[in-house]
């Protein structure tokens, strides 16, 4: 292993320590929400499911203004955050914290972690062809930009919101049972036929 890789494993290894201290308070809901979100039971995507779906119904309902959502939500970021560290142990029992559960609140940092320097990493690149190839990066910019206007336009609000976050809440799940590798391999099968009936009516 190069000195640039042990230096990358170093500074992954130290983000994840101080995201794990940052946490600490949340632990036992942060693995509470983790099984949920991997389907460890048969009724969790249903529940998820139907929470997601109260609660959308219940934002349809009042109906409040972006101003009042906005503050609601912050207000309640900010009550969570005071209650949360307080009573969540509690509620689990921290005495009952073993190994296994301090090892899978690490792996959960550590994904998080990575996934944040993903999204720096694309971020970067962007930023890169803005400098190498500005046109590639304006045509690019700006057609991704008009096809989500698009969608936006055609699709409530509302509605594709709930969309993409019930997409998002299940995510996890279809990707722990597989389910994402197996339509995403049918769909490669599928495209790779019809590259081949191309290819053979060309000849």
């Amino acid at each position: 292993m190069s000195d640039v890789d042990n230096k990358s494993v170093n500074v992954l290894a130290q983000e994840t320590a101080q995201l794990e201290e940052q946490l600490q308070g949340w632990g036992e809901v942060i693995l509470a929400g983790d099984r949920v979100l991997r389907w460890e039971k048969p009724w969790f995507p249903g529940a998820l499911m139907g929470g997601t779906t109260l609660l959308f119904l219940l934002i349809y309902y009042l109906d409040p203004s972006v101003l009042t959502g906005l503050s609601c939500s912050i207000m309640l970021i900010c009550l969570a955050d005071y209650l949360v560290p307080t009573l969540a142990p509690r509620v689990f029992g921290s005495n009952k914290w073993t190994t296994e559960q301090q090892q899978r609140f690490h792996d959960i940092c550590g994904n998080l972690v990575k996934t944040k320097r993903r999204v720096v990493g694309w971020w970067r690149r962007l930023c890169t062809l803005k400098e190498e190839k500005p046109k590639m990066y304006f045509a690019s910019v700006i057609s991704s930009l008009l096809a989500v206007a698009w969608i936006g336009q055609q699709v409530h609000n509302l509605l594709l919101t709930y969309l993409i976050v019930s997409f998002l809440l299940l995510l996890p799940g279809m990707n722990q049972h597989g389910i994402i590798t197996k339509y995403t391999s049918m769909a490669k099968r599928e495209i790779n036929k019809l590259l081949k009936q191309k290819e053979k009516k060309n000849e």
